[in-house]
């Protein structure tokens, strides 16, 4: 009873398989069949039916769901956010931005140094010069000047005006210096920067602008009395000494 009882259970659990496997395994059945299927076949069926996932109990089925960071909202209002976010970025980019600040200035040093020693080589080349109008307080003007200075000086001198007559050769060395040897004279120049200047001319030029000069800063600072012979070599000898512009027509 209990070999028949088995194989009862066996014919059923078979049937329920072939009835769930579909149509093809029905047909199989319908067919006689010279003996019932034993337990291996059973458990092999049986290892089937759950490997099935159209039978299985539990399915798998994925979806999209918004990604929740977990964090509770903020109370701070968008825009306060984004203010301090930008503040951060500046406090972590502030190295940056000093180099690239230090980098805009630099270039822009450079830019003012080349444009002014450009500037500057093209006037020196154009030999452009302007001369001042006074030094100290002499006018150097060639219209303020007699055209003959050296007779103009002898003149005064023999009327007695003696310190009109050395003012006067002083300015026409000034105004020559500037005027025909384009000399850098200023209007801040004293005699001793007159001197320097001088040195270029070289030869009678220079000689005679140091004797000139030495002549009237005696008379003017040490109110010496000049020596009337002295007085008129510089008189004769301003022009040729002078008027003509310096060897090799430098300026």
């Amino acid at each position: 009873m209990r070999s028949r009882s088995r194989t009862l259970s066996a014919w059923r659990l078979a049937a329920l398989v072939l009835l769930l496997a579909g149509p093809g395994a029905l047909a199989v059945v319908a067919q006689p069949a010279s003996r019932g299927p034993d337990d291996a076949e059973v458990a092999r069926a049986l290892e089937q039916v759950k490997n099935d996932p159209n039978l299985a109990t539990e399915r798998t089925i994925k979806t999209l769901q918004w990604k929740d960071s977990g964090a509770p909202p903020s109370p701070r209002p968008a825009w306060l956010d984004w203010v301090l976010g930008f503040f951060r970025w500046l406090d972590q980019s502030a190295r940056v931005l000093v180099w690239a600040a230090v980098a805009a200035l630099a270039g822009m040093l450079a830019f003012y140094i080349v444009r002014t020693v450009r500037a500057w080589d093209t006037t020196e080349r154009a030999g452009t010069f302007e001369a001042p109008t006074h030094v100290q307080d002499l006018d150097i003007r060639p219209e303020s000047l007699p055209p003959n200075i050296g007779a103009a000086a002898r003149q005064l001198w023999d009327r007695g005006e003696h310190r009109a007559a050395l003012a006067l050769l002083y300015r026409g060395l000034l105004s020559r210096l500037a005027h025909v040897h384009q000399l850098p004279v200023r209007d801040s120049s004293t005699e001793g920067d007159c001197l320097t200047l001088c040195a270029r001319m070289g030869g009678p030029g220079h000689q005679y602008a140091a004797r000139l000069i030495v002549l009237w800063q005696a008379a003017v600072y040490g109110h010496l009395e000049a020596d009337t012979s002295a007085v008129y070599a510089l008189c004769d000898g301003f022009a040729p000494a002078l008027d003509g512009r310096m060897p090799g027509g430098e300026a």
